[in-house]
């Protein structure tokens, strides 16, 4: 139950980083945003480890996985975190969030591509529905914003998305996402033992250093600077809200199983909805499509992340139906 719990905060507090994230880069920018959350993530898995009796670990790591936790954390924290926030910045992160949800069907091929894990039927469907969750969402993205139809019609609308850069930025973050947990394991098994929350702090300094080559090209400093006082809140709440996610995360994934963790993080796509509704109704697309295509990812997610075994036991379906969503399309 704890487990629970713990992922279900780390779904919210995630959801909630996500939609202070997009409200300052209404009208600051990425550059902006990652230049306070990058290096205070990092200062804050340093507290973690230390809080937890990690900090010796940190030279216990070999160098493979040492390597393979900084190309995780340049991913992730760098590559990723860039294009989730271009995305919401582009076309708000209602129309964002089901495009970078394709991280878990992402993360499912590699894992079958490289690892020879199992592909079933089931998680076909739930693949599936997830793209058309993300096709659905993009339905009515180039209407206006709930409060701009309200509006006259000579008046200018309050937000207007840009979706197709939006969406290769989504679809960059997702493959930036879905590929980090698979570089994240790789760097454990050459480390067995080692501690989860001091490989994260690893991962994080590496980040830290990449981002830091980037204020190296001209101009780079000189927008940082130029943060706006109204955005620096904003900024600066996300900054915290994704290191306490990742805490919850780490928490729930103590105490209770992977397949009843995954699914319930994908709970963070609804949450985003809610919260975008609440915090930021000028600047997100809020329509049927969006609700209907968000929905029909989270199921898709779940469908993705669940265990078919335990998936089809736990329901009692009868036996041919249950066979064939264990078919194995692919993987041992």
């Amino acid at each position: 139950m704890l487990g629970v719990l713990y992922a279900a905060l780390g779904a919210f507090t995630f959801a909630l980083n996500n939609v202070t994230m997009r409200r300052g880069v209404v009208t600051g920018s990425v550059l902006q945003g990652m230049a306070l959350t990058v290096p205070i993530g990092g200062l804050s898995f340093l507290v973690m480890t230390i809080a937890f009796g990690e900090l010796g670990q940190l030279a216990r790591f070999p160098m493979a996985a040492i390597i393979w936790l900084a190309g995780q954390g340049v991913v992730h924290f760098v590559i990723g975190r860039y294009c989730n926030y271009k995305s919401n910045q582009l076309m708000g992160v209602n129309l964002t969030a089901p495009v970078v949800q394709l991280q878990v069907p992402f993360a499912m091929l590699l894992a079958v591509v490289t690892l020879h894990e199992q592909f079933t039927v089931l998680q076909a469907i739930g693949t599936a529905l997830m793209l058309g969750g993300s096709f659905i969402t993009q339905g009515n993205a180039g209407g206006r914003t709930k409060e701009a139809s309200a509006e006259p019609p000579e008046a200018k609308p309050t937000f207007r998305p840009r979706v197709f850069p939006g969406y290769l930025f989504g679809l960059g973050a997702a493959m930036a996402y879905g590929s980090s947990p698979l570089m994240a394991r790789e760097a454990f098994l050459h480390a067995p033992g080692a501690g989860t929350v001091a490989g994260g702090c690893l991962a994080y300094l590496a980040a830290t250093l990449a981002f830091s080559l980037i204020l190296f090209k001209p101009g780079s400093w000189a927008d940082i600077r130029a943060t706006k006082r109204e955005n620096l809140p904003w900024f600066l709440a996300s900054a915290v809200l994704v290191a306490i996610s990742q805490a919850f995360v780490y928490a729930s994934l103590a105490v209770a199983p992977l397949m009843v963790v995954t699914p319930i993080l994908q709970l963070s796509l609804v949450f985003r909805l809610f919260l975008s509704e609440l915090i930021n109704p000028e600047h997100e697309v809020m329509n049927a499509a969006v609700l209907i295509g968000a929905l029909t990812a989270v199921l898709g997610s779940m469908l993705v992340s669940l265990d078919t075994e335990a998936l089809t036991a736990g329901i009692g379906l009868p036996s041919p139906l249950a066979d064939w969503l264990h078919y194995r399309i692919a993987g041992h």
